[in-house]
């Protein structure tokens, strides 16, 4: 019996995932040539390794067996590759990132310029992708490195097999219509009509944080998550919004007004490191070079 390594990450794969288009997506190949890995591996063992007669692809007690040395493999070809790095004196392999919008225009984008000057053999792939289903690719090894937002006023988060590395506060603003009246105060705002994010975003849950403290009800009138066309709402007169000073550089700052009003806090950024990558060459490459982009 001879077993093809490359044959046993596919199982690796099948095993995270769940079904054969999970790992096909992770693997970036087609369900079809997931399929053909998979029978030539059970030709090789004699015997099945997927249980394929439910929803989700279930691995035989042979399966489980593969599949386990298939995730050794794996963090022993990691190893490898962090000591060749290490022995060359230099940062290389691809590091697979997902970040939401704010973040991959304002931070990553220049990370990646200086990643192409100091570090020309560390490639940076983006993933648009945030929250909990991010969290989750980080979990299932379909991403080495996530970029999350939080209150800052809750502190730094931990997570369990990961690391979490800060990179920034971003400051948050309240924004008006350049044609309103002067705001000096929340009060000037307590009958206006609001820009709301939802109530689980980070701008949603600011807001709510902003009215209990300042004593004010918040008229949300219309709900919106994605800053161009908060922006756009609030250029055209129809409520009050806020936003952190990141996304900030994209406003036309003669049409939106940026107030002073104070009390908004920040946004927290960190980077969410999945454990088997964390302090690998490639990996501290991209987050040296975050570092350097960051907002102080």
């Amino acid at each position: 019996m001879e077993l093809d390594p490359r044959r046993l990450l596919v199982l690796a794969a099948i095993a995270r995932r769940g079904t054969l288009a999970g790992a096909a997506a992770a693997l970036h190949v087609t369900p079809s040539a997931v399929s053909q890995q998979l029978a030539q591996l059970e030709h090789a063992v004699g015997r099945p390794l997927v249980d394929r007669s439910g929803r989700r692809a279930e691995l035989t007690a042979a399966g489980r067996v593969l599949a386990a040395r298939a995730e050794a493999i794996e963090q022993q070809l990691a190893e490898a590759e962090r000591e060749l790095a290490a022995m060359a004196g230099r940062a290389a392999g691809r590091v697979r990132v997902a970040a939401f919008s704010t973040v991959i225009q304002h931070l990553l984008i220049p990370a990646m310029a200086g990643l192409a000057r100091d570090h020309p053999d560390v490639v940076c792939s983006i993933t648009e992708l945030e929250g909990e289903p991010a969290l989750r690719e980080l979990r299932l090894g379909g991403l080495d490195v996530t970029i999350t937002e939080r209150d800052a006023g809750l502190g730094l988060e931990t997570r369990r097999q990961v690391s979490v590395v800060p990179l920034a506060e971003d400051p948050y603003r309240v924004l008006v219509p350049v044609g309103w009246p002067p705001v000096s105060g929340y009060g000037d705002l307590a009958e206006r009509p609001w820009i709301a994010g939802p109530p689980s975003s980070t701008t949603g849950q600011v807001l709510e944080r902003l009215a209990r403290e300042r004593g004010f009800t918040p008229r949300r009138v219309h709900i919106c998550v994605d800053y161009p066309a908060v922006f756009a709402l609030v250029a055209a007169g129809h409520g009050a919004s806020i936003a952190p000073d990141l996304a900030l550089r994209a406003v036309d700052r003669s049409r939106v007004r940026v107030t002073d009003l104070p009390g908004a806090g920040a946004r927290r950024l960190d980077a969410v490191v999945t454990a088997g990558r964390a302090g690998q060459p490639a990996v501290e490459a991209l987050l040296d070079a975050l570092r350097g982009v960051v907002p102080t």
